[in-house]
């Protein structure tokens, strides 16, 4: 691959990989010595290599950009397709909003809705699953910033949610055309009585513990331990690729919602690092619905950024 399909590839594979590698330990806080394997298992039961919703839900979006066209109301379908199939684990403010949608084109309303009934409605469920608007989008920041928004408002209408979103699918935009990462790049796409807020708890993500992170239901704590395992990780001098898994593992260790907090990590570490940095025995173990495999989600993230012409 060249090096900037590899990338693209990678930010799909690395969000599954991290979804996957912490289904087995969510929820729970693992022992700092204790070793983390994608052994599967959990309070779900999930198979070793097994995606849970993050990754079913990005597929969703992946498929949609795969067509050529992003369009929030048929992503909302898909995603209403995918709830009615009957999946093993759903969050449950997007559980709550899909079920009172009928279809794609309702799903905002019922969003803003649901938020204003329940003030404290800044949930994770919509940055764990954004990566692919980033790939449909490459190069296009104006496009990626509008997309992500309105995609994340399909079940998540607070705006920092989508201020997640935008901040991630920006960084992922950089990652894959520059091979580095940059959360602060998209500061200037928030809005500005936020902005200060946003530098803040980027910063402290970058300094404090990671283990200070949890619980990370709250998109912004989310965001900071995802960002807190990355940048907090060592950078292997001898095989500086080997990050993307370090990174992983670290963001496991965080505890809580392991499997969203690692799936948001990996969707950027894969993006930086690309496909060939995942760890081979990852690369075999992984699958999940709609019975896809590391082969099919390699296709997907291909079609996804060639917008369906590949």
């Amino acid at each position: 691959m060249a090096p900037s399909t590899d990338r693209i590839v990678g930010s799909l594979l690395g969000l599954a990989c991290g979804d996957a590698l912490g289904a087995g330990y969510e929820f729970t806080y693992p022992e700092p010595d204790a070793p983390i394997s994608m052994t599967g298992g959990g309070g779900f039961g999930w198979e070793p290599g097994e995606w849970t919703d993050d990754t079913q839900m990005a597929i969703c979006i992946a498929r949609e950009a795969a067509t050529g066209h992003l369009e929030p109301a048929a992503v909302g379908d898909r995603f209403l397709d995918w709830i009615r199939s009957g999946p093993t684990d759903v969050g449950i403010m997007t559980r709550a909003v899909l079920s009172a949608a009928s279809t794609g084109q309702d799903l905002p309303a019922v969003a803003t809705d649901y938020c204003r009934a329940h003030p404290r409605c800044a949930g994770n469920g919509s940055l764990m699953r954004t990566a692919p608007v980033a790939l449909a989008y490459l190069g296009d920041r104006g496009a990626i910033v509008a997309a992500a928004r309105e995609i994340s408002d399909l079940t998540h209408a607070d705006p920092l949610a989508g201020d997640a979103c935008v901040l991630w699918c920006l960084a992922i935009d950089h990652a894959i055309h520059h091979a580095e990462f940059d959360l602060i790049d998209g500061l200037e796409f928030i809005a500005s009585e936020r902005r200060g807020f946003w530098t803040e708890k980027i910063a402290d993500a970058e300094s404090a513990d990671p283990g200070s992170f949890t619980p990370n239901g709250f998109v912004v704590t989310a965001l900071q331990a995802a960002w807190a395992s990355i940048t907090q990780t060592p950078v292997p001098k001898d095989r500086p690729a080997g990050h993307l898994g370090d990174a992983l593992v670290a963001a496991v260790r965080i505890g809580h919602d392991t499997d969203t907090v690692a799936a948001i990590a990996g969707s950027l570490l894969g993006a930086r690092w690309g496909l060939s940095a995942v760890p081979l025995r990852w690369k075999a173990l992984l699958h999940g619905w709609p019975g896809y495999d590391a082969r099919d989600l390699t296709r997907l993230a291909v079609l996804s950024a060639g917008k369906g012409d590949n």
